[in-house]
């Protein structure tokens, strides 16, 4: 097992995100969701932050988390 603070362990927490935001299709840390779903922002702020980046992956998931949420 690799000790704290050692390329290893960075390695393995990367791919431990990675691996979560695959299987369970969310974000780890995403500021804009969270501040979004606490109430911090409204919807149009969150599209406003996702419009930009829409061809980015990042993008696309703010989009889909609010179109998700619209929807009945």
């Amino acid at each position: 097992m690799a000790g704290y603070g050692t390329h290893n362990s960075l390695l393995d927490a990367g791919v431990f995100v990675r691996i979560i935001e695959e299987r369970q299709g969310l974000k780890v840390s995403c500021v804009e969701e969270i501040a979004w779903r606490m109430g911090f922002i409204d919807a149009d702020q969150l599209r406003n932050f996702g419009v930009p980046l829409l061809k980015s992956g990042y993008g696309e998931y703010l989009l889909r988390i609010l179109r998700d949420d619209l929807q009945p």
